[in-house]
């Protein structure tokens, strides 16, 4: 009798404990370890190149310097795709940015430094290049996405996806750039 009643109590300690586990792991999935998305930024860090050419045909050629930075805030790595990132000057796309797939670290940042050559005969031929010409700046935006995965605890492999939008601003007379995020 003795023996069964230990034996009962080993399977009732033993269940209050996998019942216990089981919470604390579900709790901490749905809080601490839940996937959060990567931010993504690309940071214009100045003109590399530019060069006018006058009549009869404008002639331009421009290329910008850009810092992407990727910042991971989860407690697993996130690997991310082979990805590209655009350019555009009042709705049409002068610029396209490969970013090739990497790794980013747990609650980490990494920058990846690039060059942007615009696509000059777009600029030259919107309707809207003289007026901002005239006006001594010229407004870009940037947009990116960044589809991938966060592997938590080397078990669980979650989609995660890292969006940004970026207002560029190109200062002709100053040959300067001011972005924000």
């Amino acid at each position: 009798m003795t023996r069964m009643r230990g034996f009962k109590i080993c399977c009732g300690v033993t269940t209050i404990f996998i019942i216990i586990l089981a919470a604390v792991f579900t709790t901490l999935a749905l809080t601490v370890f839940k996937p959060k998305n990567p931010s993504i930024i690309a940071n214009p860090v100045g003109l590399e190149n530019i060069q006018f050419g006058g009549s009869p045909n404008v002639t331009l050629n421009v290329t910008l310097g850009m810092v992407v930075t990727i910042d991971n805030p989860n407690y697993g790595s996130f690997k991310f795709t082979n990805s590209t990132a655009y350019v555009d000057y009042h709705g049409v796309i002068v610029a396209e940015v490969p970013i090739q797939a990497d790794l980013i670290p747990a609650h980490s940042k990494v920058n990846i430094t690039t060059s942007v050559d615009l696509m000059a005969d777009e600029l030259t031929k919107n309707p809207y290049f003289f007026q901002d010409l005239i006006a001594g700046r010229f407004n870009f935006a940037s947009t990116s996405s960044l589809h991938g995965k966060v592997e938590v605890i080397k078990i669980l492999k979650l989609h995660a996806t890292a969006l940004s939008t970026c207002d560029i601003t190109l200062f002709v007379a100053s040959l300067s750039i001011d972005s924000s995020c």
